[in-house]
């Protein structure tokens, strides 16, 4: 797979998956086309939490037949640190994520019947998100003060947030495979969860806006459609920390466009996810999530993931 191929490595690809599994990272990690339950999680102000986490990532990818790549397949490793600080600003609760990723991915297929690699390894676009909670107050399984039984039993919670992948990452304009995407990546986001005694039933709603890539390969001009998502998750409390959560998702849209040649790569893809996590100490806490990817277009990735992740809160 060398500079001559032209493999996209755009979310409609092997990005969806390696940007949704580093929203499986300690809680509040910003995000990409993710999967995260409990992201609407509000802490007391002035709480700080510090997280790091390892993702697992094995799957195939599946290219246009004209390029003449087949049989491709990806491994990727990825490593994060998360940071995340609550507090409140004009009465309302807000929560800043920040998430730096390091991978180290490698992809194998036959080119024109050839078998080819390409190994990449180095810093990823570092993902932020500022989220605000527009109605309702926390609930003691969300990590907010505790309310007197009556009020706990039952409680929603409305949000809003935006988040952004910034292209400090891993590029090189030479080659189609890169870790970091050169583009900034602007999300809005609108959510809305609902707790009934140790049940919360979460549902966010995403779209993704890019920015042009003016140093996409061999001195092309990459632009893409908005994409869309959405997610869904239910969560259960166990009592002294612990959860699990079965969650499901789909984004589609983002097609791109190359040198003004529209390449009808529009994503459809669909993601479900089991999740669970629990304390080992007062303020420490681990998270073990498997995640599954399977695309529903001709292009893109069939992937599976399993990610462990640790946090403190301070």
């Amino acid at each position: 797979m060398n500079a001559g191929t032209s493999m996209r490595s755009g979310p409609t690809t092997v990005f969806a998956v390696l940007l949704f599994v580093i929203g499986l990272l300690p809680p509040g990690s910003a995000l990409g086309q993710d999967l995260e339950p409990r992201r609407w999680t509000l802490l007391p102000a002035g709480t700080d939490v510090l997280g790091a986490g390892y993702i697992a990532t094995d799957g195939d990818v599946f290219f246009d037949p004209v390029l003449l790549v087949e049989d491709t397949e990806v491994d990727v490793e990825t490593v994060g640190l998360s940071y995340v600080r609550s507090f409140s600003l004009a009465g309302k609760m807000l929560r800043f994520d920040a998430l730096i990723p390091w991978q180290h991915a490698r992809w194998e297929g036959l080119l024109d019947g050839v078998p080819t690699g390409v190994t990449r390894k180095g810093f990823a676009d570092p993902l932020l998100r500022l989220s605000v909670n527009l109605l309702g107050a926390p609930s003691a399984n969300q990590g907010g003060a505790q309310k007197p039984a009556v009020a706990r039993s039952s409680n929603t919670v409305v949000g809003a947030a935006i988040a952004m992948t910034v292209p400090v990452g891993e590029y090189k304009k030479d080659k189609l495979l890169n870790l970091g995407q050169n583009r900034f990546i602007i999300r809005p986001q609108i959510g809305v969860v609902h707790t009934r005694g140790s049940w919360s039933y979460e549902l966010t709603g995403s779209t993704f806006f890019f920015t042009d890539n003016d140093e996409f390969w061999d001195g092309n001009r990459r632009e893409q459609e908005p994409l869309y998502a959405v997610q869904t998750h239910v969560i259960r409390t166990f009592g002294r920390g612990r959860w699990a959560s079965l969650s499901a998702g789909y984004g589609w849209g983002g097609e791109s466009t190359v040198n003004d040649d529209r390449k009808d790569d529009d994503a459809r893809l669909f993601l479900s996810a089991l999740t669970v996590g629990f304390p080992i100490s007062r303020s420490q806490g681990l998270r073990f999530a498997y995640i599954r990817g399977r695309t529903h277009a001709d292009t893109g990735a069939d992937t599976d993931s399993l990610a462990i992740a640790w946090s403190v809160r301070y």
